[in-house]
């Protein structure tokens, strides 16, 4: 599967798979590398839930978080909210954990001379979850490969630095979360493939998801923009046991918080990864929209940045 084609050189939403090899076909290499057949390459272990990877989602042995590898169903929680949009209208969206604001690179593999990405080609990424400088939130990078390269020669970025290629940083972001084999996360804005993409990532592949409800650009800073969301927990921070361990709020006899984010897709401003500012519950019932909930009794502010893309706005 390719999402490159809907991502270059029209909207750098999607993204595709890509690998990496040390030999270009440059005259100072002994002998040319040979192309990796992803079908029998090695998988990488993917552990979305360790203390390397993650924040707020930690497996302790009693929360029931998927174990190390295993396929997760992001269609249940705690992996799915039911908030509020600005306007007060019900949103759904995944919750894919903090993530930091500095975008991490995807390498995108391009020949001499072409301005379509090597057709079937997957691309490169240097870091998965519990890595340094992992992000679900990706900036691709555009890797010039010469005019007789084969696809999946090239297998992991320390062949593209190793040959010296030619690059070029994109002013684009995608949302492709790394996940086990077999994961899903079924529901998508507008529909969409709701498949797993793959990908490189030192010699072995890695698999991620792709949500494209909306173009993205990095900052003037060069960092991944931020949307306000606020938040009631069903014990306040302050208190024993509170804040997130807590669970968020709900109606009674619902999964419907008042979670309000501050845009939707389609606004100019959106974003899918959230700062976070915690509200007093006690003001739980009087929040039902943004207005209402920038008067409430914020306890916390920027609490943590979180990657939730929106997939639901009714």
């Amino acid at each position: 599967m390719r999402l490159l084609h809907t991502f270059i050189p029209l909207t750098l939403i999607a993204l595709v798979p890509a690998c990496g090899d040390d030999t270009t076909g440059d005259d100072d290499h002994d002998h040319a590398a040979e192309p990796v057949d992803p079908a029998t390459a090695p998988r990488a272990p993917i552990d979305r839930f360790s203390e390397a990877a993650g924040t707020l989602m930690v497996r302790d042995g009693a929360n029931g978080l998927p174990a190390a590898n295993a396929p997760i169903d992001f269609d249940q929680a705690p992996f799915v909210t039911r908030g509020l949009g600005p306007d007060g209208a019900s949103v759904r969206y995944y919750n894919f954990d903090v993530q930091p604001t500095a975008p991490a690179p995807i390498y995108v593999l391009f020949r001499d001379g072409e301005d379509a990405p090597v057709d079937g080609q997957l691309n490169v990424v240097d870091a998965i979850p519990g890595d340094p400088g992992y992000n679900d939130l990706w900036q691709p990078v555009k890797v010039t490969v010469p005019a007789d390269y084969v696809a999946n020669t090239i297998t992991s970025f320390a062949e593209i630095a190793e040959a010296g290629l030619p690059t070029e940083t994109l002013d684009a972001l995608v949302n492709c979360p790394i996940v086990p084999e077999g994961s899903t996360a079924t529901a998508r804005l507008g529909g969409g493939d709701a498949g797993l993409v793959q990908g490189w990532y030192d010699g072995e592949i890695i698999q991620y998801f792709h949500f494209g409800e909306a173009a993205l650009a990095p900052t003037a800073a060069g960092l991944v923009p931020t949307s306000p969301i606020y938040v009631a927990f069903n014990v306040n921070p302050d208190e024993e046991g509170g804040g997130p361990p807590s669970g968020f709020v709900t109606e009674e006899g619902s999964d419907q918080t008042h979670n309000v984010i501050a845009t939707v897709p389609g606004d100019a401003l959106y974003s899918p990864l959230w700062a976070v500012n915690i509200y007093d519950n006690a003001d739980f019932d009087a929040v039902s929209d943004l207005a209402s909930a920038l008067t409430a009794n914020i306890l916390v502010d920027y609490a943590a940045m979180v990657n939730c893309p929106v997939v639901e706005v009714e």
